[in-house]
């Protein structure tokens, strides 16, 4: 894999899951956490050829919450974690990749309820480490949004109401 140049981001930033069917989340960039958490509901362990999987589902645009896409990824582990209140709190953990700003990376990611956070999405350290970014801490979506995000999830499921 190639080095990848480092570039300023934001304190917010749009990124993208492709890999299981997320062309745009909003993310918080936060240096203070290890690790990457998304938002996930309905979490399911299930084994496919061999392998344990987990299947969940997330509304990835917050105010869009009768859009709801289900996602599979295999399942590294699951693991305790401290949440920023300081509460352990055992967690699903995928590899994923991830696209943020044209660039490309995999990283661990651990699936968590964040209903209750304005971001589907944060980004830590371990994977701003392997997008080579730099955070200025006082601007927002440096590398810009995608056009028409609801369109993105054009023929995506929507959850009965």
């Amino acid at each position: 894999m190639p080095k990848l140049k480092k570039s300023l981001i934001g304190w917010e930033e749009w990124c993208a899951l492709p890999d299981i069917g997320l062309p745009a989340v909003r993310a918080k960039i936060d240096t203070g956490a290890k690790t990457s958490a998304l938002h996930a509901e309905d979490i399911e362990v299930f084994t496919r050829n061999g392998q344990k999987f987990v299947r969940f589902n997330i509304p990835p645009l917050k105010r869009k919450e009768e859009l709801v896409i289900t996602c599979e990824a295999p399942l590294i582990e699951k693991r305790n974690v401290i949440s920023s209140n300081g509460e352990r709190e055992k967690r699903y953990v995928i590899s994923a990749r991830i696209e943020l700003g044209g660039k490309d990376f995999i990283s661990e990611v651990t699936l968590t309820s964040r209903h209750k956070m304005a971001f589907r999405m944060l980004l830590g350290r371990a994977a701003l480490k392997k997008a080579r970014v730099v955070v200025d801490p006082a601007k927002s979506f440096l590398l810009g949004k995608p056009e028409k995000v609801v369109k993105l999830y054009k023929n995506k499921s929507v959850r009965d109401k």
